[in-house]
């Protein structure tokens, strides 16, 4: 079978061969999964392998239901999601399903267990999933190496047994591998009815043996067949399974291509009340910059009104820039929450390149400020909960905003808070699609952005939380919590650049442990952040004993270094005047 992908030039052939042996029944099963072009470059191609524990009744019905759902469900999830996120996922559910139906029997002989291995082919990159004793194994050039480990424990006379597999136990542990792939990699995938009998040099040997550059999916059949028969002759009492799958060439990482793609449709030029671009009317100009345009529109098809954003003229070689506008519709079609504007997807046959979102009429949050100085805790809270509902559902859909602002974010006459600007988002499951566009430094507003992002350009979770927690200082404050001008002038080396100034400094009347949650949640180092927005919420919401005890135990210095110091300065004055003294006495 020969699959591909024409859009990222990610093309393999595969084939696979499956026999009972000498058993009465087939207890493994396998399958690979062709799916569409636009599938293929969110999803990659997915083949999977597996072997049901023989010693119960349902083997059969194991092996084949773990290896159709898989592919089933993996598909299912979103394609913002990355391939170890939607796997682990579906891995997870498949487990309980299999767990919970197999208890239900309540006896070992009905259970629905079965071993399990999977390779995900993204772009140029081998993710592989593993739980048991199939095997999954790598032949580059002439040197055959296998990626996983059997899940066995051995026990009296060289017997094995299975500790880990689909279906024993409520939790399920799966070994997980990334991996650059290379033209021409040859990857296998075997139950232990054949490589329980065949050596690895066997095995190399009857694939260099069998594997022409052909790329016919009946080549491939008959070379996994060839590996099951030396198995059978080798001896092999057990069902055997044996999948090949061969990478034929891999995405071209080409910039002139991605220039091509991306400038396909064109910048519209700046709009005035009364044009038209398509069917919608321009009814007002509601920003113009120098990245963007800002218009609110008619829909003259269903009388609607939204906001048209097209990009600056600026920009129309730009493709760093471009790349995130268009990824910001992408992001925006597919995210449907309430405290999230809505993107609407592209016209099917537009000609210009603009978005058309949701119209959120309102002020900016930068504006709240400003009309509430020194805000009352309960009204930021009502604000703060809805933003952390928005960047949940950027999490579930695995993207990071990236560029979290007062700016970003919309308050409506009814009090209702909406996310907007997606421009910067980050999108794990579109990271992993090869791409010659790389982002030369960071986005977003230093003021607001992790240090982690600042410094290494990684952004994660915990990073769109850190400028919540600078928000939130600065909606109680109108302060910021670090002082950032020598990281304006001369960029951030490090994380000592951020040095947290207590709110209490600013307000007197805000309770420690509030000033604590807030100074967790933008502590300049990753791993003393909060774990998840819940706890960061929780903690805004009722003290936190750890945090204040916590505090409680640092040195008088690390509590109140406003206060230690001046004094500390005044006694080596005193001691300074008094030496001084001492010697013009003499």
């Amino acid at each position: 079978m020969a699959l591909n992908d024409s859009n990222t030039s990610l093309e393999i052939t595969f084939g696979g061969y499956s026999t009972a042996g000498t058993k009465p029944e087939n207890q493994d099963a396998f399958a690979a999964w062709q799916p569409s072009a636009s599938s293929a470059r969110y999803k990659g191609i997915a083949c999977c392998i597996a072997d049901g524990v023989s010693c119960s009744e349902n083997a059969q019905q194991a092996s084949v239901t773990s290896v159709t759902h898989f592919l089933n469900d993996y598909y299912s999830t979103p394609d913002s999601w990355d391939v170890k996120t939607a796997a682990g996922k579906v891995l997870s559910s498949l487990n309980s399903w299999l767990y919970h139906h197999g208890q239900q029997a309540s006896a070992r002989h009905n259970s629905l267990v079965t071993t399990f291995s999977s390779i995900v082919l993204k772009s140029s990159t081998l993710h592989a999933f593993h739980a048991g004793d199939s095997r999954i194994y790598r032949l580059r050039g002439t040197s055959l190496e296998c990626l996983t480990r059997d899940h066995t424990h051995q026990y009296g006379q060289g017997k094995e047994y299975l500790s880990r597999a689909l279906g024993m136990d409520t939790h399920l542990e799966v070994d997980y591998l990334c991996q650059p792939l290379e033209e021409g990699d040859i990857l296998l995938l075997t139950t232990d009815g054949v490589h329980g009998v065949l050596t690895d040099k066997r095995l190399r040997d009857v694939l260099l043996e069998n594997i022409s550059e052909d790329r016919n999916q009946t080549l491939f059949e008959r070379s996994a067949r060839s590996l099951v028969d030396a198995a059978l002759e080798a001896g092999s009492d057990d069902n055997l399974t044996a999948v090949i799958v061969r990478v034929e060439s891999l995405p071209e990482q080409n910039i002139d291509e991605a220039h091509r793609v991306l400038t396909e449709r064109v910048i519209p030029p700046v709009l005035n009340v009364g044009d038209c671009i398509d069917h919608f009317e321009v009814e007002q100009i509601l920003y113009s910059g120098t990245r963007s345009h800002l218009y609110r529109v008619l829909n003259r098809r269903d009388k609607k009104r939204y906001v048209l954003k097209a990009p600056s003229l600026n920009f129309e070689e730009d493709l760093v820039y471009l790349e995130g506008f268009v990824r910001e519709q992408w992001a925006g079609a597919r995210i449907d929450h309430p405290n999230v504007m809505k993107i609407m997807p592209p016209e099917a046959h537009g000609r210009f390149m603009y978005h058309i979102c949701e119209l959120v009429e309102g002020e900016s949050l930068r504006q709240w400020i400003n009309d509430h100085p020194m805000a009352d805790l309960s009204e930021v809270r009502v604000i703060i909960e809805q933003i952390v509902l928005g960047l949940r559902a950027f999490q579930r859909m695995g993207m990071i905003h990236r560029d979290l602002k007062p700016e970003n974010v919309m308050i409506t006459a009814q009090g209702q808070v909406k996310l907007i600007d997606f421009g910067t988002v980050l999108v794990k499951g579109l990271s992993e699609v090869a791409s010659p566009i790389d982002e030369d430094c960071p986005v977003g507003s230093v003021n607001y952005i992790a240090p982690e992002y600042v410094i290494d350009g990684v952004a994660t979770m915990q990073s769109d939380l850190f400028s919540l927690g600078v928000m939130v200082y600065e909606m109680l404050s109108g302060a910021q919590p670090f002082k950032m001008e020598k990281v304006h002038r001369s960029g951030a080396k490090s994380t000592s650049q951020w040095k947290y100034q207590p709110l209490r400094e600013h307000r007197s009347d805000i309770p420690l442990w509030l000033d604590l949650a807030i100074e967790k949640a933008c502590h300049p180092d990753i791993h003393l952040r909060h774990g998840a927005y819940s706890e960061f919420w929780s903690d805004l919401t009722k003290p936190n004993p750890a945090l204040i005890g916590a505090h409680a135990h640092k040195p008088l210095m690390a509590r109140h270094p406003e206060k230690v110091w001046p004094v500390v300065s005044g006694v080596l004055l005193v001691i300074v005047i008094i030496q001084s003294w001492l010697l013009l006495s003499q």
